[in-house]
């Protein structure tokens, strides 16, 4: 290709255009491509990340000590709603507990008494497992108050750490021919049972044959007898108290309470004439 004089004159006085720019190529200053972007910190979600991060940066003992605080605070929030979770879990597919034992006694008028029940490793394998499966297992705490008393407390524990417990109290079985062990031993074991029913909310599906005895108590009719027993024999009113708050406690009939108080009111009365 060749040039004319003029076109070559005309391209040494002006400069050459180009259809880009070097701006275009290299966006930035030289300046600004030599500072870094500042670098975001995702924000602590829970104490713990405060708490490290207070550490790394040397924080004082104080704000160390509340962070500490805080992140316990957090951890037993936690825990408790992974129980309820847990429970919640549980209760919407619940094992079925029925009446597999029968028991009789003699009433007060000479007649047999029976009634059905479910047996304390009846209902281990219906509830145990199913507890263990959502993460939460028991243990009692079995404690004699005063002599003739037995309080047994189940305490259900999920993995996380959250506790919770129920409690009941009755009085020592001396029926039959037990000795001292064994009657304590017997009552510890009819509570446990109910605080573990009570505890997991449970209830036995089998009809309830439980008021065949006549009395007014909806439960155990033995245990009845046991509680009038202990209220009518109560050496002075410190027993007295003791025993009718035991058996207050063991039942929210009101049939039964209504009992209670009136063998209580007619014990009180005896013990003020001493």
């Amino acid at each position: 290709m060749s040039f004319t004089w003029e076109e070559k004159n005309i391209m040494a006085t002006q400069p050459l255009k180009l259809p880009f720019t070097w701006r275009t190529l290299w966006p930035f200053r030289r300046s600004e491509a030599l500072v870094p972007a500042p670098a975001t910190l995702p924000e602590p979600s829970t104490p713990a990340e405060l708490l490290r991060i207070a550490v790394s940066q040397n924080a004082d003992l104080a704000k160390v000590s509340q962070l500490m605080d805080l992140q316990e605070r957090w951890q037993r929030t936690e825990a408790k709603k992974a129980y309820v979770e847990a429970m919640n879990a549980f209760k919407a597919h619940p094992p079925e507990i029925t009446k597999n034992e029968i028991a009789e006694f003699v009433g007060k008028g000479g007649e047999i008494i029976e009634w059905e029940y479910s047996t304390l490793d009846h209902i281990h394998d219906a509830v145990l497992s199913e507890l263990s499966r959502h993460g939460i297992s028991h243990r009692w705490i079995v404690e004699q108050p005063h002599a003739e008393t037995v309080r047994v407390t189940c305490v259900l524990t999920h993995k996380l750490g959250h506790s919770e417990q129920t409690t009941l109290e009755g009085p020592v079985d001396h029926s039959g021919s037990k000795n001292a062990i064994q009657a304590i031993g017997s009552s510890a074991k009819y509570l446990e049972r109910y605080t573990l029913m009570a505890a997991t909310g449970l209830a036995d599906k089998s009809p309830d044959t439980d008021q065949l005895s006549g009395s007014p108590i909806s439960g155990d009719a033995k245990m009845f007898d046991d509680f009038m027993r202990l209220i009518q024999k109560a050496a002075n009113q410190e027993q007295l108290r003791d025993a009718f708050a035991a058996a207050y406690r063991s039942t929210t009939d009101k049939k039964t309470r209504g009992a209670y108080i009136a063998a209580k009111d007619a014990r009180l009365k005896g013990l003020q004439i001493r």
